[in-house]
């Protein structure tokens, strides 16, 4: 079938009989559109130099004015509503930055006397620690529900990468000894690896990089365990920090037995008991979630009995069996001086109460108080 443009596709038959050879030909009206030129009436071919016919205008292909302002006015509508859909939603909530640095204070807790010596056994069930469970044991998970942003099982793995991190950093024998940390560095979000390593290889007592504030670890020269068996006691608490993140409260103490590290025979009662009290802030956002790994915000720590002067090692040093604290105290604090204080701080051991009681706390009165948080 022809199209509009183009003329009838009938072929004219052979004439017949002498008829006129154009006779058969029909001049349908797809014909009639696509001519290209149209006779002048009798009237205009009277006039003087006119033409038989004339040219008929082509047809135009492009699209009506109005249907293209019709679209401009649509898109700009479009443009508009997004625009105004955007302010009015809120934004979301913002991608947490960085690891913030450590906040850590360490306070050496110095004994008023003699550091009472015995054997790893008698020395536990004497004390305050007699009935602390031994190990992991100790780092008991509280009831968990879920939170306004967070789930069940996203709780959960914040407090189980906390427990981790307590276990490592505060059980686990190879760190204890000195001769691990990279256990404890895998459970911090990367953004705190280059300060934990400032604080393994260069310890200072300037809030950020205290060795104690991360893990515990005693000097191998000095002190080693006497018995593995580790007594733990303390709590787990958690809550949103915000709506991208969970945070964790962990607040325990360590009983450890401990003995001189030397060479040869070894007196059976010669083990003291060192204890570590660790109140850390744990931070999750929802990537440390799914990394199992997390942010240490803040430590604070006693650990006794110390030398006041210990609390800047790169290790903790015991004071063994019938030894004494240092008579001097902490180091002054120029208090005039710009810059993070140098002064340390130092408290008296005290343990109380009596076998028997309440679970103890280890009271720190502090001699020396820089301004650290």
């Amino acid at each position: 079938m022809a199209g509009r443009g183009d003329p009838p596709e009938e072929q004219p038959e052979s004439p017949a009989d002498g008829e006129d050879e154009y006779r058969a030909l029909v001049f349908d009206e797809s014909f009639v559109r696509a001519a290209r030129l149209q006779e002048f009436s009798a009237q205009e071919r009277m006039g003087e130099h006119a033409r038989a016919v004339r040219s008929l205008p082509r047809r135009s292909s492009r699209r009506s004015p109005g249907l293209a302002t019709t679209m401009v006015v649509l898109v700009a509508l479009a443009f508009a509503t997004a625009v105004y859909i955007g302010f009015r939603q809120p934004l979301p909530a913002p991608v947490p930055g960085r690891a913030e640095p450590l906040q850590a204070t360490v306070v050496p807790l110095a004994p008023r006397g003699a550091v009472p010596g015995g054997t790893p056994g008698s020395l536990i069930e004497r004390g305050p620690a007699a009935h602390f469970r031994v190990g992991a044991a100790g780092i008991n998970l509280p009831a968990v529900r879920r939170t306004d942003n967070f789930s069940v099982s996203q709780v959960m793995a914040a407090l189980a990468t906390a427990k981790d991190f307590l276990v490592e950093s505060s059980l686990n024998p190879d760190v204890l000894d000195g001769q691990e940390t990279g256990t404890v560095r895998a459970l911090l979000d990367p953004d705190q690896a280059a300060e934990f390593d400032l604080s393994m290889e260069s310890p200072a007592g300037d809030g950020r990089h205290p060795a104690a504030g991360w893990l515990v670890r005693f000097d191998p020269a000095h002190a080693e365990l006497a018995d593995p068996a580790i007594r733990v006691f303390g709590t787990l608490a958690y809550s949103e920090a915000d709506a991208s993140r969970l945070e964790v409260v962990a607040d325990h103490t360590f009983t450890y037995a401990v003995r001189p590290a030397v060479n040869g025979p070894r007196q059976p009662d010669g083990a003291s008991l060192f204890t570590v009290h660790r109140l850390l802030h744990f931070r999750f956002d929802r990537d440390d979630l799914r990394l199992h790994r997390l942010e240490l915000r803040t430590a604070y720590v006693q650990a006794g009995p110390e030398s006041c002067s210990s609390g800047t090692a790169p290790a903790l040093r015991p004071l063994l069996a019938g030894e004494r604290a240092d008579p001097a105290g902490p180091g002054g604090t120029d208090p005039y001086a710009t810059g993070t204080p140098a002064g340390g701080l130092c408290g008296t051991l005290e343990i109380s109460p009596p076998l028997g009681q309440a679970p103890p706390a280890l009271r720190a009165p502090v001699h020396q108080r820089p301004g650290l948080t």
